[in-house]
């Protein structure tokens, strides 16, 4: 059996618009309600899937004031990692970036603090004025590093998204975006792992503890698990959040928008997160025992390894059944083999019902003999097998 690297995933749920979750057992459905959320707009999805688990209005274009720095300090985790900035680097503050109003760490013109500074007061304390003063750092100025804003949103599949600045202060130039795109930036910048080095700071200071941090995010220490991720808030956006908790493995991001209240914003990510704690399972398909050898007839290996194709896990309802593994497995297979082709299928079945089919591969190649290294191999066989004669 031959083929591309194909997976194929039918999951358990289907989970669109805050329908409630679906566990089976046996024949029968069992229905855990969503959670009622005060948020005009909201959406739960977990990191490693990206599967959606409830939704509210969720690509209503809408103000998302602070929430908008996740798109900045990703750029700016990713201009760190591939060596555009060291977090040892100076950065001076402009006469612009020392203007600005709301959240701050009151930068004077002309002073200096390092990228790791910067980054600490921007995700811990949503200062805006090192926002625009690493977006000068990286791009010039603030409107070519929100071009490059746009160009990583639309890479990234936010269809809904246009950034204006890089703070999220107001702008009468349709500063918008969606919950649904602010979950894809938030999933994105959590797959860097190093930025809830600071997205978990509770408190912190600045010059030589001279400045005192205080993160804007209550969830951090008050919600088991919390990992950020970043805060929102202007009298036109209302009271935002994107937040991020993990345990055991997994990991959800819950975005709520435009919430009446502080404790309205995190009191609905609270009720998303928890839903998700309680009601989902990730489950990692592996096959039941180790997969043998396959053998290739006439290949330059009588033998290639077989592999489970690449695959994300599976996250699925509490409650269901045992997940039932049948792996199905060529014995045999004729040369050339290549790299990745198809030699059998792992099926995962849950209460009869399919839950994923992925293809087993040849992790690597065994060309076609040639006609003469077939005339060797038969040769040396015969003469390996040769009895010529001797002492009895």
């Amino acid at each position: 059996m031959k083929g591309k690297r194909v997976l194929c995933a039918v999951l358990a749920a289907a989970l669109l618009s805050g329908a409630p979750c679906l566990a089976l057992e046996g024949e029968e459905a069992v229905f855990s309600p969503a959670p009622d959320v005060a948020a005009p707009s909201a959406i739960l999805t977990e990191k490693r899937t990206g599967q959606v688990l409830f939704e509210k209005n969720a690509d209503e274009k809408l103000e998302p004031a602070s929430v908008t720095k996740i798109m900045t300090i990703l750029l700016i985790v990713e201009a760190i990692e591939d060596g555009r900035l060291t977090l040892d680097e100076s950065v001076t503050a402009s006469a612009r970036a020392a203007s600005m109003g709301g959240s701050q760490i009151f930068l004077a013109e002309g002073e200096s603090m390092s990228v790791r500074d910067m980054l600490k007061a921007i995700v811990v304390a949503s200062a805006n004025d090192a926002a625009v003063a690493m977006a000068e750092k990286l791009a010039g100025t603030e409107d070519a590093f929100v071009s490059l804003m746009n160009e990583r949103a639309q890479a990234l599949g936010m269809t809904n998204t246009v950034f204006k600045n890089c703070t999220g202060l107001p702008d009468d130039r349709e500063h918008l975006t969606t919950a649904r795109d602010i979950s894809l930036m938030a999933r994105e910048l959590i797959s860097h792992e190093e930025i809830k080095q600071y997205t978990t700071i509770w408190t912190d200071t600045l010059r030589n503890g001279e400045f005192g941090l205080s993160n804007t995010n209550k969830l951090i220490r008050f919600y088991d698990g919390a990992t950020g991720l970043k805060t929102g808030y202007t009298s036109r956006a209302g009271h935002c959040l994107a937040a991020t908790a993990e345990r055991d493995g997994v990991e959800y991001i819950a975005v709520v928008l435009h919430c009446e209240s502080s404790d309205a914003r995190f009191e609905s990510a609270k009720a998303l997160l928890s839903y998700a704690f309680a009601s989902y399972t990730l489950y990692e398909p592996t096959p039941e025992r180790a997969l043998p050898p396959v053998r290739v007839t006439l290949g330059e290996k009588t033998f290639v390894r077989a592999e489970l194709a690449e695959s994300p896990p599976l996250l699925l309802p509490r409650g269901g059944g045992e997940i039932e593994r049948r792996t199905e497995l060529e014995s045999e297979v004729p040369a050339p083999v290549a790299a990745g082709d198809e030699l059998g299928l792992l099926t995962l079945t849950q209460d009869g019902r399919t839950l994923a089919e992925i293809p087993l591969l040849a992790a690597e190649a065994s060309p076609k003999l040639t006609r003469f290294r077939v005339w060797l191999k038969t040769a040396a066989a015969m003469y390996a097998g040769a009895d010529f004669g001797g002492k009895s």
